[in-house]
């Protein structure tokens, strides 16, 4: 029969019956997204793992050379039991901070799932709609879809005719139609309750529809009240001076009376652990007296609690206000970026900051840390004399409840700077200005110089103090100083 036609009428036959099977293809994957029926063989579609799965482990962290190896600072008889008593406030710590809003979602591509994909809060306990739900799907004799929750139950409006709801009320739901619009209309009445009483936790809510499948997170939250400060129009209704004074007397008298050429009537709170205390009763000054020789942190967070202002003032209690200590300049700069929790200043023209990174590390080792000194980051957006960085020198202005929060560990008495800066990374936003400076007194001996240098310069026990508590507290592996 085949030589009843000449080669080239078969050729266009052959031409033919590729272009129909070319048209039939493309007609099969406009009207079905999700590809050809199972009788087809096909890639298999991604799996609801590679959507939601954790942040992969970052391993073990690198030590510099020179850093310090915590773990050396330890007696050998002691370690052991150490690493497990760390272990288990590690695991407590994570339950309080992790939750599985801190998941890595990867979305599917080309999904004709709606959702929302950031910033669907919930109330612990209260019903809530959920927005944007929709179905983006061709032509279909049925449309199905299903939600599931884990920490609370789905519920839908009045069900119209046409569409059909199983498990309405409960941790997952399944909706389907013969019509996308009523599903549609539907989907914008799901709502979400959470089953659990949290103040911050959340949850993860998986849609799907046939083959397609998207994860997107619920964030369950108790709303906070906002505690603010009445900044009233003078500088003593926006800033107190706080400091700590340890047997220098003649030094906070100093200090004092420089304040008071250019502040009248600023507050100043005075910690004080002295041994024999003497009393300091000038106007506007609160003088605490505390047990002796407590500690430059103890002292530091006695003062800083009884902060009622906006905004303090640190100073060491040998500094001197001059001309250019100006805390208005400060004030301003902090008040126009709300972000920054604290500003350094100069002191006698030094300009202190310093950088800290660190890597979390493996889960048993503990993380690593870096402090680079004279090291910054970007320049503070507006203000060419403002830097970024993680710690500052002793004298800032700072945001009251910003600092209460971080707080200054009491443990340590005597070799403390950087550790409240390293309490407070990832919290606290830090910057350096180089345009407001305060001064620094000359030495002077009196009766009580010998003794202050004794406690001024603490034995090496100190030091290994000091690094024990950054292996067990700050989860760390090593430190390096530079």
């Amino acid at each position: 029969m085949l030589a009843m036609f000449s080669k080239q009428q078969l050729q266009l036959v052959a031409a033919v019956c590729v272009i129909i099977l070319l048209m039939y293809n493309i007609h099969v994957f406009r009207t079905c997204p999700e590809g050809p029926t199972s009788a087809v063989p096909h890639e298999p579609r991604q799996s609801i793992k590679s959507v939601f799965s954790p942040p992969p482990s970052s391993g073990p962290c690198t030590c510099p050379k020179d850093a310090v190896l915590l773990k050396d600072h330890f007696p050998k008889d002691m370690y052991d039991e150490v690493v497990k008593r760390r272990a288990k406030e590690q695991q407590q710590h994570k339950a309080r901070t992790t939750t599985v809003l801190s998941s890595l979602l990867i979305a599917a591509p080309n999904s004709p799932l709606q959702y929302p994909i950031q910033g669907f809060t919930v109330r612990p306990l209260t019903s809530t709609l959920i927005p944007g739900l929709m179905l983006h799907a061709e032509e279909r004799t049925s449309y199905k879809v299903s939600l599931k929750v884990s920490k609370g139950v789905l519920t839908t409006g009045i069900s119209p005719a046409g569409v059909t709801i199983k498990a309405d009320g409960e941790m997952g739901l399944i909706m389907e139609s013969s019509s996308l619009v009523m599903l549609n209309d539907l989907l914008a009445t799901v709502s979400y309750t959470s089953t659990v009483y949290h103040i911050f936790t959340g949850d993860l809510a998986f849609f799907q529809f046939e083959n397609h499948k998207a994860v997107f997170p619920i964030t369950i939250k108790q709303p906070q009240m906002p505690v603010l400060y009445d900044m009233g129009t003078e500088i003593s209704s926006q800033v107190t001076i706080a400091t700590k004074t340890f047997l220098r007397y003649p030094s906070v008298k100093l200090l004092l009376s420089s304040l008071r050429r250019f502040y009248s009537n600023i507050k100043v709170i005075i910690a004080d652990d002295s041994f024999e205390p003497e009393k300091i009763t000038e106007d506007y000054v609160q003088h605490y007296i505390m047990p002796p020789a407590q500690g430059w942190f103890a002292g530091r967070n006695l003062a800083v609690s009884q902060v009622t202002t906006k905004y303090f003032l640190w100073v060491d209690d040998d500094f001197v206000f001059t001309e250019d200590t100006k805390i208005e300049k400060l004030v301003e700069i902090m008040e126009a970026v709300p972000e920054l929790d604290m500003l350094g200043g100069t002191v006698q023209g030094n300009q202190f900051y310093f950088s800290l990174e660190y890597e979390e590390g493996e889960e048993m080792e503990g993380g690593c840390l870096n402090r680079k000194s004279n090291r910054k980051f970007q320049q503070l957006p507006g203000y060419p004399q403002c830097s970024f960085a993680s710690g500052v020198v002793n004298f800032f202005l700072a945001r009251t409840d910003a600092v209460q929060k971080v707080g200054f560990d009491p443990k340590l008495q005597r070799v403390a700077h950087s550790e409240f800066f390293m309490d407070g990374l990832g919290s606290l936003v830090v910057a350096s200005c180089n345009h407001v400076s305060i001064g620094h007194q000359r030495r002077s001996n009196n009766k009580d110089s010998a003794r202050y240098q004794h406690f001024r310069h603490p034995p090496a026990s100190d030091v290994d103090f000091k690094l024990r508590l950054h292996f067990f507290k700050n989860y760390l592996k090593c430190v390096r100083y530079g």
